[in-house]
């Protein structure tokens, strides 16, 4: 596999450039870039690099039980637990062309992660999106991560990077489910106001439809929002 080849910016420059930029897609349209969620435990995540995809998804926490001397994990909540390492993760991802998203599940995997992020900035050049929920969103919890905090962790070791910030959110099947509120996205759009960062909104696409009008708006704010 080759590695991430970029300059500096790569980890703030848009993914859709920067896979034109690389000859890995034809054309500037999000629906050619195609993902691998969920790429956690040592296989998934090598399934996930030895597949097509351009971007790869995966969630960092820090295990319940104290093991790992209290290193982060590839896990996605109920799991507490990994066969995988953030450590372990990121030594097989530098070696892809691969992108990443890493989905963090509290404040505290996050500030544990920048560190071993840092090692392997130099290696990782592809695009690059830090993810939290920071904000309660329609029928979420109100377990959020501190969005402030969260955003200076991140970048007072990568200020260039892309946020992926989100709303935690729930869906019903046996009931009418609200869709994302003015007050929603006007809390999402105060916290963005002071970035210079490119920002993409991860939204549940059940709930889409029934937020146009809020999300549209959120979204013509600036030209470095995305979703």
């Amino acid at each position: 596999m080759a590695a991430c080849a970029g300059g500096p910016g790569s980890w703030s420059e848009n993914i859709l450039d920067y896979f034109l930029r690389n000859n890995q897609i034809t054309t500037e349209d999000g629906a050619e870039i195609i993902w691998y969620h969920a790429a956690n435990h040592k296989s998934q995540m090598q399934e996930a690099l030895k597949s097509a995809a351009h971007m790869i998804e995966a969630d960092v926490l820090l295990p319940s039980d104290g093991s790992e001397h209290g290193q982060p994990i590839m896990a996605h909540p109920p799991e507490t637990n990994s066969d995988n390492t953030l450590q372990e993760w990121l030594a097989e991802v530098v070696k892809s062309n691969k992108g990443i998203k890493l989905d963090f599940k509290s404040l505290a995997a996050a500030r544990a992660s920048m560190p071993l992020l840092d090692i392997v900035k130099q290696r990782l050049q592809c695009s690059v999106w830090m993810n939290a929920d920071i904000l309660p969103g329609p029928n979420g919890s109100s377990k959020v991560v501190d969005a402030n905090a969260f955003l200076d962790t991140v970048t007072s070791f990568f200020p260039d990077v892309t946020f992926s910030l989100g709303w935690t959110t729930g869906w019903h099947p046996e009931k009418v489910n609200e869709g994302y509120s003015w007050t929603m996205v006007k809390e999402m759009d105060h916290v963005c106001s002071g970035l210079t960062q490119p920002v993409t909104f991860p939204v549940r696409a059940a709930l889409v439809r029934q937020s146009c009008s809020q999300l549209l708006w959120l979204l013509k704010r600036s030209n470095r929002l995305s979703t």
